[in-house]
């Protein structure tokens, strides 16, 4: 005998597949939209249905996009030497939330993980050196993640990038805004120190 409607059940086990999603969440989701008028459930299964089909990768920078080139590489107000390298797009939202880059996006796609099978032909590692390779950027920022995997990937990204002769950057890794010192756990504490920046004292 079936507690839950089997057209329920399915839905849960649905959401449970997403990332961060317990099966309680899950329940939680189905059961909000079900409560919710039938036409608000058609608008999102529709959406749901476009989605494959409206969004593509970007042919430069391989973020999602509605349009290809993306708004951010056909843009002519952004510095096109200076190239960020991210591992997904939502690393790229992040950065762009800040306001405080005003460069051009290369996304990977994924980190380096050869447990897994994950080598550089699986991420978008050939395309970043065709852009390199062009002439057109002068400096790489390296903004993968502070993770294992993360670190792997950018010092082998740095080891390919100095073949090209560009000039290549790392994102800086320390102690966050706000917090106390004694806080700090050594591993990022230990960054900090070799992130560290001389004072420019104005004159």
């Amino acid at each position: 005998m079936h507690v839950v409607p089997p057209a329920l059940d399915r839905l849960i086990n649905d959401f449970a597949k997403l990332p961060g999603i317990g099966q309680k969440t899950a329940a939680r989701l189905a059961l909000y939209i079900l409560r919710r008028p039938e036409s608000e459930a058609k608008n999102l299964a529709q959406d749901l249905l476009h989605l494959h089909a409206s969004i593509h990768l970007c042919r430069q920078c391989f973020t999602f996009s509605e349009s290809d080139p993306c708004g951010i590489c056909a843009n002519t107000s952004r510095n096109t030497r200076l190239l960020c390298v991210v591992e997904e797009p939502g690393d790229q939202l992040v950065i762009e939330k800040t306001g405080a880059f005003n460069g051009l996006y290369h996304i990977l796609h994924g980190v380096l993980a050869p447990m897994d099978g994950i080598g550089p032909d699986e991420l978008k590692v050939r395309e970043l050196l065709a852009r390199v390779r062009s002439g057109t950027v002068e400096e790489v920022l390296i903004a993968t993640s502070s993770t294992v995997p993360g670190e792997a990937t950018a010092s082998y990204l740095v080891d390919q990038l100095k073949k090209t002769g560009v000039a290549t950057s790392r994102l800086a890794c320390g102690i966050p805004m706000g917090m106390d010192i004694k806080y700090a756990d050594e591993h990022t504490l230990a960054h900090a120190i070799r992130a560290r920046q001389h004072i420019i004292e104005q004159v």
